[in-house]
């Protein structure tokens, strides 16, 4: 998966090369809103996105998803301003909306760790949803720490830092339309 796309780093020490092409990523998101919809029949779906990376995940997603979709954010943290995880979960951002009865989708950028959706699922929970099921465009498994059932997964990525397509490096590169790793010099 490469693109003939150069991006300038934010950066001067970094380097940017494109892991996944827009072109993949469009073709993927329609696959899963499918997927979705067949799995979930004609039943109204909540989609739980999580700030501020799946924005654009579940901007496109959402369009994806024929029939009664509704959505809300909610913010929660365990990165800081770096490329690690603190490991330390917090809610910045909580939901407007009752969850109670309905079926929730949590829609993320990325499943690494697993830390942060650990916490979210047993946050939501308690809210009695009628199911609660994780799609993410990227996962990482070789990163876990604590076991994730992601259903619905864009790509399995390598253990590599990304960037684009919603995904930062300490608020950089969100803008980009495609994935790309960085590399530091």
């Amino acid at each position: 998966m490469s693109s003939a796309h150069t991006y300038l780093p934010v950066a001067p020490n970094h380097k940017l090369s494109v892991l996944i092409p827009r072109a993949d990523i469009d073709v993927r998101i329609l696959e899963l809103g499918k997927q979705i919809r067949t799995d979930y029949s004609d039943r109204p779906l909540y989609l739980v996105g999580i700030l501020k990376g799946a924005c654009v995940f579940l901007g496109d997603l959402i369009r994806a998803i024929p029939g009664d979709v509704r959505f809300d954010f909610m913010g929660i943290s365990s990165y800081g301003k770096g490329k690690m995880s603190s490991g330390e979960v917090k809610v910045t951002k909580d939901l407007d909306m009752s969850l109670e009865g309905v079926d929730v989708l949590i829609v993320e950028d990325i499943v690494d760790t697993g830390v942060t959706l650990t916490y979210l699922a047993h946050v939501l929970q308690q809210r009695r949803p009628r199911s609660i099921q994780i799609a993410a465009l990227l996962d990482q498994p070789s990163r876990r720490m604590r076991p994730v059932q992601v259903k619905y997964v864009g790509f399995t990525i390598p253990d590599q830092f990304v960037v684009g397509f919603g995904l930062d490096y300490a608020e950089a590169y969100r803008n980009l339309p495609e994935i790309c790793i960085v590399e530091e010099s």
